[in-house]
């Protein structure tokens, strides 16, 4: 078995310093996830663009992002973790001055896509950092910053983007929204150079490049016309990409064992997944970010429902952002109460906080909406870092980039899949309607549809501790 240089060295005692440095890191993919959704209306009347090329704007950065991030993973552990995450901040900034000065739309889509690479690079080594530079008994809060900072950045991302365009910074309207990246980076890098201790497997192979094709092609071709597909009338190419998804995972999977068997290192080793519980944690964390699906049918609710701005619709997810950021504070008092069903009983808890927003709408009390928001919220904040825990530290620290690029691209790939199927479901259930009551209806249909996908992902969690489980 392959050993960490780091694990030879005393607890860094730059570490928590570090942790801010590479949190910056883990906190602007899902805010430029989140921002553009708010801008779209003037960045479609400031270049006369087309529906179809807004949506462009969107999924060509989550898929990318999505696609790519069991590679970036791969990548730190073999090539060094800081030194991928300086190469993942720094094209992150050009990426995002790209977009900040495109000059048309498809310039701006084309800078989207590179800001969703760039982002796969730079967001798995957070965590992958964090698990290899802290000690045990500090991990568990360490892990809890860095599902705050992942809630804070998906909250402020729905309002951020309202308040930059509103204040009009230098004139720039939309364009600060990606602009504001720049001066970020230009902090976060050279700290980065100064205070990061480096890690990375001894003995660093090659990179499986046919792997990491095969893995980009399997996903891109499930992942793209889902979110594509029903906003084009589900045309020939879209069916075509979904039915070719399943055969490229086989001929991924195929060539993984064939690699691994060969004595190289795969993107995704086999044997890996032959982790006691590492299968679970993982399909856990798919049907957990089914939540994704809430952040864009509560905003339709929102704005369509109650006739709210941008802005004040960012503002009443605030009672979801203060659970957020207490949740994980909480989450080391849940674990020693439930154990290694923490991030089942977080789960649970979000999940009634969902039920709850769905009953309120429906019996036309949104005015109390606060309360099950900040349930939601707290729920959350509760069950991903255990979950993130739970299934990280199953594996030798050699794999840990492996295992956060894989957590998150599950998220991801959960959240694209959640974001198209339920996304569907509510505008097939809302039809045509345009009234309150409708939307407040088809929401609520689409909160229980979510709500469920929850508690799915609380049974597979139940019982999943943090304890590692090595495969030698």
């Amino acid at each position: 078995m392959e050993h960490v240089r780091n694990l030879e060295l005393p607890p860094d005692p730059r570490r928590w310093t570090a942790l801010v440095i590479l949190l910056t890191g883990a906190f602007l993919p899902p805010l430029d996830f989140f921002i553009v959704n708010v801008a779209l209306p003037s960045i479609r009347q400031d270049f006369h663009a087309s529906a179809s090329t807004m949506q462009l704007i969107i999924s060509g950065y989550a898929t990318t992002y999505a696609v790519m991030l069991i590679t970036g993973g791969r990548l730190g552990d073999l090539y060094g973790r800081r030194n991928v995450f300086l190469v993942g901040m720094v094209a992150f900034a050009a990426a995002s001055a790209l977009c900040g000065f495109a000059w048309s739309p498809s310039v701006l889509v084309v800078g989207r896509i590179l800001q969703g690479f760039a982002a796969a690079i730079m967001a798995p080594q957070a965590l992958a950092s964090i698990n290899a530079i802290f000690p045990e008994q500090e991990k568990s809060r360490a892990l809890s910053f860095y599902a705050l900072t992942f809630g804070v950045a998906s909250m402020a991302g729905l309002f951020l983007g309202g308040a930059l365009i509103a204040l009009d910074i230098f004139g720039l309207g939309w364009r600060a929204i990606f602009l504001i990246n720049l001066p970020v980076s230009a902090i976060a890098a050279p700290s980065a150079m100064m205070m990061l201790r480096e890690t990375r497997a001894e003995h660093a192979s090659k990179l499986d490049l046919g792997g990491a094709v095969l893995i980009a092609l399997a996903l891109c071709a499930l992942i793209w016309p889902l979110i594509e597909g029903r906003e084009h009338g589900w045309p020939t190419s879209a069916i075509l990409m979904l039915a070719a998804s399943l055969p490229l995972i086989f001929l991924f999977w195929h060539h993984e064992r064939r690699v691994e068997a060969a004595g190289r290192d795969p993107i995704i080793a086999p044997r890996l997944l032959q982790v006691p519980g590492l299968k679970r944690g993982l399909l856990s964390a798919f049907f957990f970010y089914a939540f994704a699906a809430f952040w864009l049918t509560f905003s339709v609710y929102q704005q369509g429902g109650l006739g709210r701005t941008p802005f004040e619709a960012g503002v009443a997810i605030l009672p979801a952002a203060v659970g957020f950021v207490l949740g994980p504070f909480a989450s080391g008092h849940v674990f020693r109460i439930f154990g290694r069903y923490s991030t089942a009983a977080g789960m649970s808890l979000e999940a009634a906080g969902l039920f709850g927003t769905a009953a309120l709408i429906s019996l036309g009390a949104p005015e109390f909406l606060f309360v099950a928001l900040f349930i939601v919220g707290a729920g959350q904040g509760i069950a991903l870092p255990n979950l993130v825990r739970a299934v990280v530290q199953r594996v030798d620290p050699t794999q840990s980039g492996l295992a956060s690029g894989l957590v998150n691209s599950m998220l991801q790939i959960g959240g694209a899949l959640a974001t198209a199927l339920i996304g569907g479901l509510f505008f097939s259930t809302l039809g045509s309607s345009t009234d309150e009551r409708s939307i407040g209806h088809a929401y609520s249909i689409a909160a229980v549809a979510i709500g469920l996908c929850l508690l799915v992902a609380g049974w597979l969690s139940a019982g999943l501790g943090p304890k590692k489980e090595v495969v030698r």
